[in-house]
């Protein structure tokens, strides 16, 4: 049985040009050239997290599937890098499907988990099918989202689970933000970072985590007596709290 819904909140851009493979290559976090569907990210030449989306080859050219609230800003950042390249950037006219169980014909399995399931591009969703509660999956499995724990140049991509998502290749060669990322990748253990914590109450995304009178982070999306929280591991020890919400810490990152 397979379970899939039109995912409206997403933009499918279409790279074109001869360059299009080699300027994505220079710019982007994973390798464009390693085939199937691609989990990857822009970051700022200080390494932080600008953008994430996925990319699939097709050939002729590449679809990039990206949140659709962020699709006009990174249109903007891509043509910046452009200059002279041989690439044309548009919009695809293309919907983006999801879902879980077994995958349609064309189907691709999201390259972050296995948990995730599949997407797919201009394939009719099943309306008939209950709605996916896709928080409660993220939450389980500690992967962050567009706009909630992955916030514009703020975040580094490997506090933000980026390595153990497949999001990064370590021997691609060079891109916006590599020396920054290789630096992190090289010390001997991050002291921040997103963390799956228990959670009794609720409180909204982005509330302060206090341990000790000290601030020890920031809770993001709760599903199930579960959270996730970017958190100063030194100060995630015993309990803590995030506005009338009790919180501990249920694990650390791999």
């Amino acid at each position: 049985m397979k379970t899939g819904e039109v995912a409206t909140d997403r933009t499918v851009l279409r790279i074109g040009g001869k360059d299009r493979v080699d300027f994505l290559q220079g710019l982007v976090t994973n390798d464009v050239t390693r085939g199937g569907l691609i989990w990857a990210a822009l970051l700022t030449p200080q390494g932080k997290y600008l953008f994430d989306f996925f990319l699939l080859d097709q050939g002729d050219v590449l679809l990039l599937d990206v949140k659709a609230e962020v699709a006009d800003a990174l249109v903007q950042r891509l043509s910046m890098y452009r200059l002279r390249a041989d690439v044309s950037i548009d919009a695809a006219g293309v919907s983006v499907t999801r879902g879980l169980g077994d995958a349609p014909d064309g189907a691709l399995p999201d390259p972050r988990h296995p948990d995730l399931g599949w997407r797919a591009y201009d394939l009719a969703g099943d309306g008939d099918t209950p709605a996916i509660n896709w928080d409660a999956i993220r939450v389980a499995h500690n992967i962050p989202e567009t706009g909630i724990e992955l916030i514009a140049n703020d975040s580094y991509p490997l506090e933000c689970g980026f390595e153990r998502l497949h999001g990064v290749d370590f021997r691609k060669g060079c891109y916006v933000g590599q020396e920054v990322t290789a630096r992190m990748k090289h010390k001997t253990a991050l002291r921040k970072g997103l963390a799956l914590v228990e959670i009794e109450g609720a409180a909204p995304v982005g509330t302060e985590i206090i341990a000790d009178g000290k601030s020890a982070g920031t809770l993001f999306t709760q599903s199930g007596g579960h959270a996730i929280a970017y958190l100063r591991f030194d100060r995630a020890t015993g309990d803590m709290c995030a506005g009338d919400a009790s919180v501990t810490l249920a694990d650390l990152p791999a």
